[in-house]
């Protein structure tokens, strides 16, 4: 082992082999030695002296046996599942995926909306019964559509949105700061910009201030016409709000790529709701995903070389 090692764990993320991640990392670093740890034991093994780890996660107890590490380099945009505590305690650096998400997640978004304008939900309900029934349709365009977090993946939503000719409204901690909107407002005014809003996208983090921020009495603000569509994480939706609202048609539906439980039981009513599309968290996912962490990754493995410091990484979250 040298002080130029930097360890792949084995378990990769979105069923895409850890292999490929592995690889994209070797076509963009030369002097640093990419090594993929296959078992346990090769973990425990490669991680004792490694100075750069990174993957999906790593426990406690492998932290506890990596004596020379500087930085765990997370493939998550999240590091909530992660020791941070221990991290911290033991001066280690995390970064995260931040950024990665943007463009996959922002198409998945513009796929629910024009879905739900156009009725291809019910196009495909009437399909699987072979009812040919017209029905009536709407127009993305001229809605206004809200995005609760403008951070990567919401500044790319609104991005992704502008040649379909819809009013944008932000939803931001610091307003003051503007963004790509056509308005900008704090939490304070979701209320007010729900009240005008088509479409409700989240796109925020899990934080004390957005966990429940869609409850009972913001869907009740939301128009009967509005659509909820949850990017951001299950429990910034109360999920039986969001049950009673769609059953009691207070609004039009919803497009939920994470939920609250997660994994969402068989038995939960979500699933039977003829208003509501689900997709098992993986709006996220994407062939060029490790191509992505392996650029964020190689950059700050040049900057930790350079400075020999973690300081100024990129994506720096501990």
């Amino acid at each position: 082992m040298s002080d130029r090692d930097v360890v792949v764990l084995r378990k990769g993320v979105h069923g895409r082999p850890i292999d490929e991640y592995a690889a994209a990392l070797r076509g963009r670093v030369t002097d640093w030695n990419v090594r993929l740890a296959r078992t346990p034991g090769q973990e425990r093994e490669l991680v004792a002296s490694a100075p750069v780890v990174t993957g999906h996660s790593m426990s406690e107890e492998l932290l506890e046996t990596a004596e020379g590490l500087r930085l765990f380099a997370c493939l998550y945009a999240g590091t909530g599942h992660l020791p941070e505590a221990a991290f911290e305690e033991r001066g280690v650096a995390v970064t995260n995926a931040s950024g990665v998400h943007g463009s996959n997640i922002a198409e998945t978004v513009v796929g629910w909306l024009l879905t739900f304008a156009r009725g291809l939900h019910r196009g495909w309900q009437q399909q699987q019964h072979r009812e040919w029934r017209h029905f009536q349709t709407r127009e993305l365009r001229g809605s206004t559509v809200t995005v609760v977090g403008l951070g990567a993946i919401g500044t790319t939503v609104v991005d992704r949105l502008d040649p379909f000719g819809v009013e944008t409204v932000g939803v931001r901690y610091t307003p003051e700061k503007g963004g790509p909107t056509d308005e900008v407002v704090g939490f304070e005014e979701v209320h007010e910009a729900c009240a005008e809003t088509d479409y409700l996208v989240l796109a925020c983090p899990l934080t004390d201030s957005t966990r429940g921020l869609v409850d009972e009495a913001l869907l009740q603000t939301l128009p009967p016409e509005a659509v909820v569509v949850n990017v951001a994480r299950g429990p910034v939706v109360e999920t039986a709000d969001l049950v009673a609202a769609l059953r009691g048609n207070q609004i039009r539906g919803a497009a939920l790529d994470v939920t609250d439980p997660e994994p969402l039981p068989e038995s939960h009513p979500l699933w039977t709701l003829s208003n509501v599309l689900v997709t098992p968290h993986n709006s996220g996912d994407t062939p060029a995903y490790y191509e992505r962490v392996a650029d964020i990754l190689a950059e700050n493995l040049e900057r930790l070389a350079a400075e020999d410091s973690t300081a100024n990484l990129r994506n720096r979250a501990l």
